[in-house]
């Protein structure tokens, strides 16, 4: 299956983000693509330096959702939307992903689990002041293979994604508003990284450029094989990636290198 990450710039807006990211997956539709993947906060974001300050909205009214699922059953294609904040009734707000089928359906959605707050040379952000945190890993069937869910800062617990591949997860996503300052020297070891460790292909869509009231975005969206090998790498720049998926090649190395099957429960000792 031919996929295809849509490298958005930050929008400070749902409408101005929704023009962007629409425009991009139409391009990537007129060039043969069947399942198109979003970053985070791919619905709006700005800051004030150091919190986010993502527009909001109730699912069922939030524009960017409701136009894609009209644009996936437009054009009998699947959607990651990486993440858009979405409101609860108890007027918090999550930083929330969604798989959306051809038919214009929610197959799942995902609640960013590991918030990111941070204080790194002299760069300071602290997501929970504004967002609230999930507590459930997600996996999805889907037409292309088993996909397990995480957003951004999720890359650096690795012990989500091995439980998700140990679920079932084939592709791995993880839609990104990474950082200038730490992208520069851990995203594509990172990203890697996941792939290694299980085994699985790992779509990495990430916004690029400034974010309206501090902070910028590491773009490079990646799709990574099972092997750690980068397939494709979006660089710095507005734009698309796109890449087959064969999930016999996945199937190949694990048959090869069986290292889900091989994990040992052990203890730690203090000395």
């Amino acid at each position: 299956m031919k996929v295809s990450c849509l490298q958005v710039e930050p929008k400070k807006t749902i409408k101005d983000a929704l023009v962007e990211a629409l425009e991009l997956a139409t391009n990537a539709v007129k060039e043969g693509s069947e399942f198109l993947f979003l970053p985070e906060y791919c619905g709006g974001i700005s800051s004030n330096g150091t919190l986010y300050t993502p527009p909001s909205e109730y699912e069922k009214n939030h524009k960017f959702l409701s136009e894609f699922k009209k644009f996936c059953k437009l054009n009998s294609i699947s959607v990651l939307i990486g993440s858009i904040a979405i409101k609860l009734k108890n007027n918090k707000i999550v930083n929330r992903s969604y798989v959306i089928n051809p038919n214009g359906k929610i197959l799942s959605k995902y609640d960013k689990i590991h918030l990111f707050d941070i204080a790194v040379d002299g760069e300071e952000h602290y997501e929970s002041s504004t967002i609230h945190p999930g507590n459930k890993a997600v996996l999805v069937k889907t037409t292309l293979g088993n996909i397990g869910h995480s957003i951004c800062y999720d890359i650096r617990f690795p012990t989500l994604y091995r439980q998700l591949a140990q679920a079932g997860a084939e592709v791995l996503v993880i839609p990104s508003a990474f950082t200038r300052t730490t992208g520069s020297v851990h995203w594509h070891i990172l990203n890697r990284s996941r792939a290694i460790e299980n085994l699985c292909y790992v779509i990495s869509p990430c916004a690029v450029g400034k974010i309206s009231g501090g902070g910028e975005s590491y773009g490079h969206s990646l799709i990574v094989n099972p092997w750690g090998e980068i397939v494709r790498d979006c660089g710095n720049e507005r734009g698309i990636i796109s890449s087959f998926i064969d999930i016999n090649l996945l199937k190949n190395c694990r048959k090869k290198l069986p290292s889900l099957e091989h994990d040992k429960k052990f203890n730690v000792i203090k000395y």
